[in-house]
């Protein structure tokens, strides 16, 4: 493998295990954060259910509000599952073969079960319900299957991990382009070296170089140094030796020389001097050359507490809308009795009241009927508004409170008098339900709040 790749695989492979480390830790972090919404809405489920369980004539009434279960609407319509339980044994509603936790406490309980071989994400609240002196303990429990968990996790952790990835893809891009431009000094250097004649031991100079190559330069200008030592001091050896060889060969082929000029007959011993003559400036002529060298290779880079009069609240609003009444020719009358006192805000208690006297009054038909009555039940004020006009279908009651929900009616409206009702009832720890009136015939809305308890809201 090239410099690039080892040095692109040791800067891509921390980056590649931190992307992954930190998919996992994003998708750790979608998954809590989606079991926290679903827990923080099964918790609100079950108070609001609890809210709505209380005693009536002696009995424990737990009526499930439609609220509690409209919290889980979702694209995945996941199944919901609730059960409501007295004293661990008596089922007062749900479903039967919801399990109850293993163990029991004042703070909510979640855990994970099955029903019908579906996994669930459940949660029980247990809330203390008193009545003259008796004390029963209700557990509510309320569960739902986990498609939109599952979802919730996906449209969290995605987006994540794609831009993880496209970091991922775009730090390796200018990773590879950071290597290529900065290791181009380097190829400039391999080339310097590669490129230089055999005996060229000039220093390379490392102005321009990085700092970290430095050292490299100066190891191999080092180098460089006793290579040129050497083939300096082997130059001059040969130049030395060719030197001291000249003389004698000079010598010996100028002997040679006088031997021929002397007169010998032996023609055997002419021959044998010109050999060596011939044999003598080959040699001379081969340390000129070998001096010639030597002289040739010298050449060298991120609550209410005022104390409120119902009645008195009732009679006002019933007066400022008396001529609404007579306009539609609708007998409004009014049953107000004494000591009904609650702790709470009179603005809203009037808003509550206007709201339902006037819903009863778009309502129901000309020369219609309706009644407004106040009166103290035990620790409440029950607070009722009946007509006589088309009333409500029972399979739409539940509905009623959804904001701008109007049903099929001609009548104006903007749909949210009874989600007003709701909220202002809840906040005052109330409560507030609708019935078919008498022979089933019109409607009749009862709210219920507690008394006035001597100075305590």
């Amino acid at each position: 493998m090239s410099l690039r790749y080892r040095l692109l695989w040791w800067l891509l492979l921390p980056l590649a295990l931190f992307t992954v480390l930190s998919g996992l830790m994003s998708f750790d972090a979608a998954r809590q954060t989606a079991g926290l919404v679903e827990d923080s809405a099964l918790l609100a489920s079950v108070r609001t259910i609890g809210e709505d369980i209380d005693w009536e004539d002696g009995v424990v009434n737990a009526t499930i509000p439609p609220a509690a279960l409209e919290i889980f609407e979702s694209p995945e319509q996941d199944h919901v599952f609730y059960k409501v339980v007295a004293d661990g044994r008596q089922l007062l509603a749900g479903n039967p073969g919801l399990a109850l936790p293993s163990t029991h406490s004042p703070q909510p309980v979640y855990y994970d079960t099955a029903l019908d071989g579906r996994p669930i994400r459940a949660v029980a609240y247990d809330r203390q319900l008193y009545d003259e002196g008796r004390t029963t303990r209700i557990t509510i429990v309320v569960g739902k299957t986990q498609a939109s968990r599952s979802a919730m996790i996906q449209a969290l952790w995605h987006p994540q991990l794609l831009r993880q990835a496209i970091m991922l893809a775009i730090a390796a891009l200018f990773v590879w382009l950071g290597l290529t431009f900065e290791l181009r000094p380097l190829m400039k250097l391999k080339n310097d070296v590669a490129n230089r004649e055999p005996m060229q031991l000039l220093p390379i100079r490392a102005e321009r170089l990085h700092v970290e190559l430095h050292p490299i330069v100066d190891a191999i200008n080092q180098c460089i140094d006793r290579l040129h030592l050497h083939a300096a001091t082997q130059r001059q050896f040969i130049a030395d030796a060719a030197h001291q060889l000249r003389t004698p060969l000079s010598v010996l082929d100028a002997q040679i020389q006088v031997a021929r000029r002397c007169h010998n007959p032996d023609p055997h011993l002419a021959d044998t001097l010109r050999c060596m003559q011939r044999s003598s400036r080959r040699m001379a002529e081969l340390t000129s050359k070998l001096l010639l060298l030597a002289q040739a290779e010298s050449a060298s880079s991120h609550s209410y507490r005022d104390k409120v009069d119902v009645a008195a609240v009732m009679s006002d609003m019933l007066a400022e809308l008396l001529m609404i009444a007579q306009q539609r020719r609708i007998d409004l009358g009014a049953d107000l009795s004494v000591d009904t006192f609650i702790a709470g805000n009179a603005s809203l208690i009037t808003a509550l009241m206007t709201n339902l006297v006037d819903n009863a009054l778009r309502y129901t038909q000309c020369g219609g009927r309706v009644t407004a009555s106040c009166r103290r039940e035990g620790g409440e004020v029950v607070m009722q508004v009946a007509d006589n006009g088309p009333g409500i279908p029972a399979d739409r009651l539940h509905r009623v409170f959804q904001r701008f929900y109007r049903g099929e009616t001609t009548a104006e409206g903007t749909g949210l008098g009874m989600a007003i009702v709701r909220e202002i009832a809840h906040s005052h720890g109330g409560t507030v339900r609708l019935d078919a009136g008498a022979d089933g015939v019109g409607l009749v809305a009862t709210v219920r709040m507690r008394a006035w308890q001597g100075g305590l809201a």
